[in-house]
């Protein structure tokens, strides 16, 4: 009994008190905390509120999509979505450099050519030894990894079932679903799930996909479009209806028309009617030009279909529990805390209504989500001004408001647009074209003209994007913007010099330095 007083003796009071509060909680549920999802959002609460001492658990089970294709722990993101994207991408890029460098001097043998026997596994074996870290962390940190298919029972408790059917319940004193989505599939189409393939699958196939055609324009389609054809291979992106919905519209075709002029085809609103499989193996896809009304076909190797995302809702058992959602959309209504209509439980990522289906967003609404349970810290997640980049042959970063979201919320007399195209310095000994090269600055027309918006095509968009994200989100001017210095060569220094507004009708081209 002394030893025991004396090493409470040796704690500091509040660590005292923490420790018995969570005896207290962890006393009455199996789990102070359980996520079901083990994608970025929920790897990164479970992370988070194990640094606060708490008892966590983990359930992450994947099914496997139509075509069979399965993988570890990590979700969307780092198996089948971003990572593996960026990396084929730059698969790509490195093709347009070889050619790139041979103006610059290098002596190249011709033909050049891709094999994706020697890129697939590499992308493959990376993602698995992610795999692998994601396990490692979560072990160090003390959150349990359970390999389980979960749905809910209340909201306390968690019934989970193993790949073999064996089932188990467990309680926690707080719930975060975190399951994000999947690709859809337009089952309608006669032959669409029987053949064609989604991003699930695209990233781990063992053979080249010869020659594809993508169904839809979203970022996910345009992207798999860029790097395919980036390697080499006859691709084809069937749009409906306007390529990149919800971004820009003027940037969007910039970024289609890129696209053509690198080597993707695309058929303008057109809908595929039916798929069917030749004898020789083949891909015959029989669609209707909705402009004429005429019918056409072609053959392929792949049909890839991105045309849109479903939330993972349906074996959560959603309804019983009595939870709101949207019917149009399958997500679970939240509110600004990320808490859902059933008490103790919160959804987080993809599956949230109304949230950025991003992962730097679903990872930050998580580690807030745990310090506001565990941390007695109240500061929200804020949505507003999330960067992000489409990762196209032409890459296109933005941050805030489109130019359309901002005449809507200010009307046309109430903003100011700045805009420039530009060539970036490598494109000129490799006599590339730059035509689509473009920054646009939306900003309010009064006073110091704070920024509302930013886009820019071009190299390197991404890394270009970040630092002006962070002055948005920190209110800067355009007043502020031409007080800034810019670093010189390179793209980004184009932005601070942008001077023309599309009110003007001025020619926007930048000549010289």
């Amino acid at each position: 009994m002394a030893a025991l007083c004396k090493w409470r003796h040796r704690l500091k009071p509040a660590a005292f008190f923490q420790n018995a509060a969570r005896r207290q909680l962890s006393d009455k549920h199996d789990y102070d905390l359980l996520v079901i999802g083990g994608g970025s959002g929920g790897l990164a609460c479970s992370k988070e509120a194990a640094q606060f001492g708490k008892k966590v658990a983990v359930l992450d089970y994947v099914e496997s999509s139509p075509k069979g294709t399965k993988w570890g722990l990590g979700g969307t993101c780092m198996n089948v979505g971003c990572i593996p994207k960026k990396l084929m991408h730059q698969a790509a890029l490195l093709g347009g450099a070889v050619k790139d460098a041979q103006k610059y001097g290098w002596r190249i043998p011709s033909p050049i050519t891709h094999d994706w026997l020697t890129m697939a596994p590499a992308v493959q074996d990376y993602i698995r030894s992610l795999n692998w870290g994601h396990r490692v962390q979560l072990q160090d940190k003390k959150v349990k990894y359970l390999n389980l298919k979960g749905s809910l029972m209340d909201g306390h408790t968690v019934r989970a079932v193993s790949k073999t059917g064996k089932e188990s319940v467990f309680t926690a004193g707080n719930i975060v679903i975190a399951t994000g989505g999947r690709p859809k599939y337009p089952t309608h189409i006669p032959g669409s799930l029987e053949y064609g393939i989604s991003s699930d699958d695209i990233f781990w196939l063992k053979e080249s996909p010869g020659k594809t055609l993508v169904v839809g324009a979203s970022y996910v389609a345009l992207e798999c479009a860029g790097f395919l054809t980036g390697i080499g291979l006859d691709t084809s992106v069937m749009v409906r209806s306007i390529p990149l919905r919800g971004f820009d519209q003027q940037i969007a075709c910039l970024v289609t028309d890129y696209m053509g002029s690198y080597g993707t085809k695309f058929h303008w609103k057109c809908s595929p009617s039916k798929v069917e499989k030749l004898e020789t193996g083949r891909l015959l896809v029989s669609w209707t030009d909705l402009d004429s009304g005429k019918e056409d076909q072609d053959t392929f190797d792949t049909v890839l279909w991105a045309v849109g995302r479903t939330p993972e809702t349906r074996a959560l058992n959603l309804e019983k529990v009595g939870m709101k959602m949207n019917r149009e959309t399958g997500k679970i209504i939240v509110s600004a805390d990320e808490a859902t209509s059933v008490p103790h439980i919160y959804a987080i990522g993809d599956i949230a209504e109304g949230r950025p289906e991003l992962t730097p967003t679903a990872i930050q609404a998580g580690k807030l989500l745990a310090r506001r349970l565990f941390g007695k810290s109240s500061e929200l997640m804020d949505y507003d001004c999330v960067p992000t980049t489409v990762f196209t042959p032409l890459e296109y970063g933005s941050v805030g408001l489109s130019e359309e979201e901002a005449v809507r919320m200010h009307g046309e007399d109430g903003i100011e647009v700045f805009h420039a195209f530009y060539k970036p310095l490598e494109f000129t000994v490799a006599e590339r074209d730059a035509s689509q090269c473009y920054i646009k600055m939306v900003c309010l027309r009064e006073g110091a003209q704070r920024i509302l918006g930013f886009h820019f095509t071009g190299p390197n968009a991404g890394e270009v994007t970040q630092g002006f994200a962070l002055a948005i989100k920190c209110g800067a001017t355009y007043t502020q913007l031409m007080a800034t210095v810019g670093i010189h060569p390179t793209s980004a220094e184009e932005i601070i010099k942008l001077n023309i507004t599309k009110r003007s009708g001025l020619d926007p081209t930048v000549t010289g330095c």
